[in-house]
């Protein structure tokens, strides 16, 4: 069976994991913490970094940032992962979701401004498979209406709007290192804070609570509880594996658009001929090449290819389900249609992408999706 996702070691990921344990210190905020830190910031220009323990827990971290209470209201994509919308439930807020593209999953940016209210706090963008959203539209929003704006880059890393790094355009940006992603840590994220004013207030959140890394750099004779806060930073074995990735970033990425590149060239005839869709990056996105997806015509097409797939030993997965129609948020969604993204979680089909996928492999994929459609040409 060809699976959905293989992780991909570099060779250093063992060796830097005992480099952190023989330093005496694996508790998170040592060396390997700091060399992921410096990275993200000499190479993306990022104003500051924080490893965290996921994705998740960066997103939370600008929740607390931005101090979201009962009562205020996010604007955010309904086609997203529920981590999303999780962050700012958890604080009580009331979610606005918006419809994706009818040309990409990405939310459409264009619905956003009639659904500010003065209630309205943050738009949260997610940028599906690494792809940009149209984030000039969303920061004129933001400065019109005085609102915060948090790039939800899980998928993100090392692609760009405009020659601008993805999460590095809002407040906040949020990535994740899940084993299925680019760059891995098994586990981990990472919050970015572009606005300078949360930079003090992004480490005290980060330490539980207290001043804990002023102390240690010499800032403050001791340190304490100032502030909420949680234990969102994440031990050095994780930063020690994700360095390791880190370090070999321009070669998986150059492997891992190799391979996307293929799949668009070997697959663009049932396009050309209207029996599926392929995805579409805008003129001012990049391409990371976090994900190779089709669009099917139907639910009973895409659950037919899928099961032909199978037979044919490779696994390919579906992907979200729109979090308005979820079973949590039933009766809270104010009732507007999200017809595209409905069509996304009925049709979107994700189909194998890793560092160490084989022509071989990926020639047995794509021939098996064309036999799929060959009586259709």
């Amino acid at each position: 069976m060809i699976p959905f996702n293989k992780p991909h070691l570099t060779g250093k990921e063992v060796h830097y994991i005992y480099e952190a344990v023989h330093s005496g210190k694996i508790s998170g905020n040592g060396i390997f913490t700091k060399k992921c830190h410096d990275f993200f910031t000499t190479n993306f220009n990022f104003a500051k970094a924080l490893m965290t323990t996921s994705c998740t827990d960066a997103l939370e971290m600008t929740s607390l940032l931005m101090n979201i209470e009962p009562g205020d209201e996010v604007i955010l994509p309904t086609f997203t992962f529920v981590s999303t919308a999780n962050a700012f439930v958890l604080r009580g807020a009331k979610l606005v979701f918006v419809d994706s593209l009818s040309t990409e999953p990405n939310m459409d940016v264009h619905a956003i401004e009639a659904l500010i209210t003065s209630k309205t706090k943050a738009i949260v963008v997610v940028h599906y498979a690494g792809v940009a959203c149209d984030m000039d539209v969303v920061m004129d929003l933001s400065k019109k209406y005085n609102l915060y704006v948090v790039e939800d880059a899980a998928q993100a890393i090392d692609s760009y709007y405009k020659g601008q790094p993805l999460g590095g355009i809002g407040d906040f940006g949020a990535f994740s290192f899940h084993e299925t992603k680019n760059i891995i840590a098994g586990e981990g994220g990472l919050l970015v804070v572009n606005n300078e004013k949360y930079i003090d207030r992004s480490e005290i959140i980060w330490e539980k609570g207290t001043n804990r890394s002023a102390f240690f750099r010499g800032e403050t004779d001791k340190y304490g509880w100032v502030d909420v806060g949680s234990s969102f930073l994440p031990s050095e074995v994780i930063s020690a594996f994700l360095f390791a990735q880190l370090e070999n970033l321009k070669e998986i990425q150059q492997k891992r658009l190799e391979l996307w590149v293929r799949y668009y060239d070997k697959l663009n005839v049932l396009a050309h001929n209207g029996l599926l869709r392929l995805p579409f990056i805008p003129e001012y996105a990049t391409n990371n090449a976090h994900m190779f997806y089709v669009i099917c015509r139907s639910l009973e097409e895409r659950t037919a290819l899928m099961k032909h797939l199978k037979d044919n030993n490779i696994l390919s997965v579906f992907h979200y389900l729109s979090l308005h129609a979820s079973p949590y948020f039933t009766g809270k969604h104010d009732g507007r249609s999200m017809k595209q993204s409905d069509q996304y979680a009925d049709s979107l089909l994700r189909l194998p992408l890793f560092y160490d996928l084989t022509n071989d492999e990926h020639d047995h994929i794509c021939n098996t999706i064309l036999a799929f459609y060959s009586d259709k040409i």
